[in-house]
């Protein structure tokens, strides 16, 4: 079974440290219970038991250490680190966000170049300490230029940190907050660790009530902090591309959340209309709840599948490959919105089950529109996808095909790379992994690339059209789905994922770049050719007796496969 299913752990991991953290935090939180993590949610209860936990297994110690930092099994190791985000993401947005903020935190540590904070890291991991991210401002958000936080010298070496930071997760508890900023006197950047138990550090108050309850999100504020050269991480270009490569790091995490969430909602909710009778009939027997659970299964399915093969990219990546720095933005953006497709569907299936408060998938209503908004805007991930638009489509050259990562080693290049230029990105030929493989619908979707290549070759965006961000916006929508099915169709070879659930999530992928072409047209200006090749683009998916199948073998055996302990 390729969904995560924690009651069918199967250890998938080479060393055993890896399966025994994770099934020991299955055991955590199954023999804690729904109700328990449901009281916790709703009285806003920050989870000491939780942390407590992570001491014990020494998961983030042993997940999140590189190697030469800590014990003998300690490493960076991405194919661990994203799936321990899907297994917290099972059972709580708020587990996984405290697991996030602190891999952010973690990144301009190891990224930098003070050893002793680097020794001090790992000992505080061991210890089970957890770190946060000081990066956005109230006024600024995330716009790292816009920066107030300043490091004052003070004539012999040292400084004063004055400023504010806020939204920013483990602010409470954090062993140490790494701090982005500015010095006063240069205006250089600088990346800088604070303790939050230290009096000049004031966490101001906690931000989130509505959503992600028991996490902690806060404002702080540092009141002439002393710093030394021992507390400062990096500066100047190194402290920028710290900031920008923690963040494709620790955001990278925002997909497996998500797949997270839906796998459990998906159980809770198919368990709940099997069991449900109506008119004298299973909620299941009725024709429309059969297409929206399928749907849910198939969508769930790619996102894994996606999610799952960008951790490959990730970790294969050199200074002459980082073609993962496409499927990046994809990952926090078309994986996460999917999931909010998901749950709109399975919510629609289950009605007002859904907001029962004693049930897991109120929780992911509630959450899981909070991932893709409050950790980077759809906007802001479309608007790096366009620029590998050209590359991608036209521009490929030979690059070797990449494995399974699924080895034993510490990804030495995710926390040494460098801000480069996207447009140096290159791809081999979009064509390449549709060797061997098709369905009906695949065939489908391979007239709609062509077809979109055509509208770029033949009638490219006029100079008005490339400068409105909206309309390029729109233009991503439908480019986005050809990296999307690349990985899915990659990964499908390898997980030998059955055809007949392969066509199922190509016909959805034919039904969705045929709506974002139709909203091309009726929503943006167009020549009347580039409205003559858009048109071209909206095409019907091919509709079999594939999604009776899928039903049948798939979804229906999910009935009774995973319940949460009460």
């Amino acid at each position: 079974m390729f969904l995560l299913n924690p009651k069918k752990y199967h250890r998938p991991f080479k060393d055993e440290k890896t399966n025994d953290i994770f099934q020991k935090t299955i055991d955590f939180f199954e023999n804690k219970g729904l109700a328990s993590i449901k009281e916790d949610d709703q009285d806003i209860r920050w989870y000491d038991d939780y942390i407590n936990m992570l001491k014990e297994t020494q998961a983030y110690a042993t997940l999140l250490t590189p190697a030469g930092y800590g014990d003998p099994d300690a490493r960076f190791d991405m194919y661990r680190i994203a799936q321990y985000n899907e297994l917290l993401g099972f059972y709580g947005l708020s587990y996984q966000y405290c697991y996030q903020v602190s891999i952010l935190g973690l990144g301009p540590i190891w990224m930098g170049d003070n050893e002793e904070v680097k020794k001090k890291t790992g000992q505080l991991l061991k210890e089970g300490g957890i770190f946060a991210f000081g990066l956005s401002e109230k006024e600024h958000g995330a716009d790292l230029y816009a920066n107030e936080m300043k490091l004052y010298p003070r004539g012999d070496g040292t400084y004063l940190a004055r400023g504010d930071k806020y939204y920013i997760g483990n602010g409470n508890k954090a062993a140490l907050v790494s701090t982005f900023g500015r010095y006063a006197d240069t205006n250089d950047f600088v990346f800088f660790v604070v303790e939050t138990t230290h009096p000049n550090y004031e966490c101001v108050k906690k931000i989130n009530t509505s959503g992600n309850r028991p996490a902690y999100v806060a404002a702080y504020s540092l009141h002439d902090y002393p710093i030394t050269r021992s507390e400062i991480l990096s500066s100047g270009q190194r402290a920028w591309d710290s900031a920008l490569n923690t963040i494709n790091v620790g955001k990278f995490q925002l997909g497996f959340c998500s797949v997270g969430i839906c796998t459990h909602a998906l159980y809770e909710a198919i368990n709940h209309a099997y069991n449900r009778w109506l008119y004298g009939h299973r909620v299941t027997d009725f024709p429309h709840i059969k297409k929206l659970f399928t749907e849910s299964f198939v969508r769930l399915v790619a996102m894994r599948l996606f999610a799952m093969r960008a951790i490959d990219y990730f970790r294969s990546a050199n200074d002459n490959d980082r073609r993962y720095l496409l499927y990046n933005p994809i990952q926090k953006m078309k994986v996460t919105t999917e999931g909010m497709k998901i749950i709109d569907m399975l919510l629609d299936a289950i009605a007002a089950k859904g907001f029962e408060q004693d049930t897991y998938f109120e929780m992911a209503v509630r959450d899981i529109g909070m991932i893709p908004r409050l950790e980077g805007t759809t906007h802001v991930n479309m608007g790096l996808v366009v620029r590998f638009m050209g590359n991608y489509l036209f521009n490929n050259i030979d690059l070797p095909e990449i494995p399974l990562r699924d080895d034993i080693a510490n990804d030495d290049y995710i926390l040494n790379q460098k801000a480069g230029s996207l447009k140096a990105v290159k791809f081999p030929d979009y064509k390449r992994p549709y060797a061997g493989i098709s369905t009906p619908n695949i065939e489908v979707f391979k007239d709609q690339i062509e077809l979109l290549r055509a509208f770029l070759s033949d009638t490219p965006p006029d100079k008005e059209q490339a400068d409105n961000k909206d309309y390029m916006l729109a233009l991503g929508e439908i480019f986005t789905m050809i990296p999307y099915a690349q990985l899915i169709l990659e990964n499908a070879k390898i997980y030998n994922i059955p055809q007949e659930i392969v066509d199922e999530i190509f016909n959805f992928i034919v039904r969705d770049t045929s709506q974002y072409a139709l909203q091309m047209v009726s929503n943006h200006r167009n020549s009347e050719a580039q409205i003559a090749n858009l048109m071209k683009i909206i095409k019907l998916p091919v509709n079999s007796d594939n999604t009776d199948k899928v039903w049948n073998d798939h979804v229906l055996s999910l009935v009774g496969a995973y319940e949460m302990n009460p």
